[in-house]
């Protein structure tokens, strides 16, 4: 038995310390084309307290400490490039608290989306962050997840009312009161949000949830070309519609999902919108986004209301990734995530078009539209160096383009491994900034060494 796995069993059951391979393997990678790197022990905390012994002992010996949640994140956030500890969270999965008058609801880390909306339903409440894939609070809060109702809703950041945080040096603090809003202080709860468990571990959080809405009205819209398509969405946000959901899907995921499931939708590009609310206000929203995308070039739009004709019409949006792969069988996925200030939306979607092309990558665009956020997913031979150099130019040529356009190289995945070397480009001299903060919240870095705003030189080192 190695020293660290009896070190780590003195002071938790055995059954949370292990070193078996296939373990460490779950814990090496993400789902991201990042190289895996297995860690040197996995511990699974039930509690606060495992977690701050835990801290504290990787603190007095310096060891490096990931903490994991479900795995489904895309940038290689909890890839253990320097080894050491990798913390699953998922056995502290308890719903600890729902307060229905104050919208409100605590939850541990390892609680699950879908998990949660169970436990809210019985209340007529529901937690609105979608980022698609069944994740962990505490994973979503950690890379400020956001997904397909951003545009109404926020991302994780604005639904995030406090958190309770281990730091680096085994102390636990919570960032804010449960007060709707706080003139005190600095905003701690918005700087661990997004901080990829590189000041700390997270918890219990304290989020936002909503009431479950009267109606709900499913739309799809095709367009001609992807320019008006996008053109529609910017003119309905323009217009104040509130709209839960835009979601664009170019052409070619459409094609790819006829051939998945035998449809017959037509291959052009598509909006797919929801609309909620109490029944009156839902159909006078449809009414005035139809007649505005029509303005913009629409030649189909066809909207339901009932449960399982909404579920249809939107099985196109949520299967476009794996219809597309299934294309590709063999091959690696690779996802840009950029976002962009909404005006210059059809500029940066008209010009991921034209990189497309003069790059020869295999890709097709999807996107939450509403809120400036859109994803060129690529099919990629990983074993061949050519294409995956192809893929990386196209990744880096969009990147650049929305920081030239006001914009951000991630709009939702987060930085992890895949997006640091963009970090000073994009932040200039604030990136000094977070360093100094990182610095002196972990001294010794050991709070996922490697990642976010850390030295290029850590990367560069495991990757030479």
């Amino acid at each position: 038995m190695s020293t660290l796995k009896s070190d780590l069993q003195s002071f938790l059951r055995p059954d949370q310390v292990s070193d078996n391979v296939s373990i460490l393997a779950q814990h090496s990678r993400d789902e991201s084309y990042h190289e895996p790197v297995l860690p040197d022990v996995v511990v699974f905390p039930e509690s606060t307290d495992d977690v701050v012994k835990i801290v504290s002992y990787a603190s007095a010996n310096q060891i490096p400490i990931v903490p994991f949640g479900t795995g489904t994140s895309l940038e290689g956030h909890v890839v253990p490039i320097q080894r050491g500890i990798s913390m699953d969270m998922m056995r502290m999965n308890k719903v600890l608290e729902v307060r229905p008058d104050d919208f409100l609801v605590c939850v541990q880390p390892g609680v699950l989306k879908e998990q949660l909306n169970e436990e809210l339903g019985r209340y007529g409440l529901f937690f609105a962050v979608d980022p698609g894939a069944n994740a962990s609070l505490g994973g979503m809060a950690a890379t400020n997840a956001s997904g397909t109702t951003t545009v109404r809703y926020g991302a994780m950041r604005d639904n995030v009312r406090s958190l309770e945080v281990v730091l680096p040096n085994g102390t636990v603090i919570h960032t804010a009161s449960l007060a709707a809003k706080s003139s005190s202080g600095y905003n701690l709860t918005g700087l661990f949000v997004g901080s990829e468990g590189t000041l700390g571990v997270i918890t219990e959080l304290w989020v936002r949830v909503w009431g479950i809405p009267e109606k709900t009205i499913a739309a799809r819209a095709e367009f001609p070309d992807v320019e008006s398509c996008v053109r529609a969405s910017t003119a309905i946000v323009g217009a104040g519609i509130p709209v839960v959901r835009m979601e664009l899907v170019d052409g070619p995921f459409v094609e790819a999902f006829n051939k998945y499931t035998g449809s017959t939708f037509s291959p052009n590009p598509t909006l797919f919108l929801e609309f909620n609310g109490n029944a009156r206000n839902v159909e006078a929203d449809v009414e005035a986004a139809m007649e505005i995308i029509q303005e913009e070039g629409c030649t189909t739009f066809d909207h339901v209301s009932d449960d399982q004709a909404r579920h249809t019409m939107w099985e196109t949006r949520h299967n476009a990734l794996y219809a597309f792969m299934h294309q590709y069988p063999g091959y690696g996925h690779m996802s840009t995530d950029v976002c962009v200030p909404v005006s210059k939306l059809p500029a940066a979607v008209v010009r991921a078009k034209e990189l497309l092309d003069e790059t020869g990558a295999r890709g097709a665009i999807v996107g939450h539209v509403g809120d400036g956020n859109f994803h060129v997913t690529m099919a990629v031979r990983t074993d061949d160096p050519e294409d995956v150099a192809r893929a990386n130019r196209f990744n880096e040529a969009l990147v650049h383009t929305s920081l030239e356009l006001g914009g951000t190289c991630t709009g939702e995945h987060g930085v992890g491994l895949g997006k640091m070397k963009y970090q000073e480009i994009e932040h200039g001299e604030a990136i000094s900034v977070m360093r100094a903060i990182h610095s002196i919240l972990d001294p010794l870095n050991i709070m996922n060494p490697g990642k976010l705003v850390d030295s290029p030189a850590t990367v560069e080192s495991h990757h030479a």
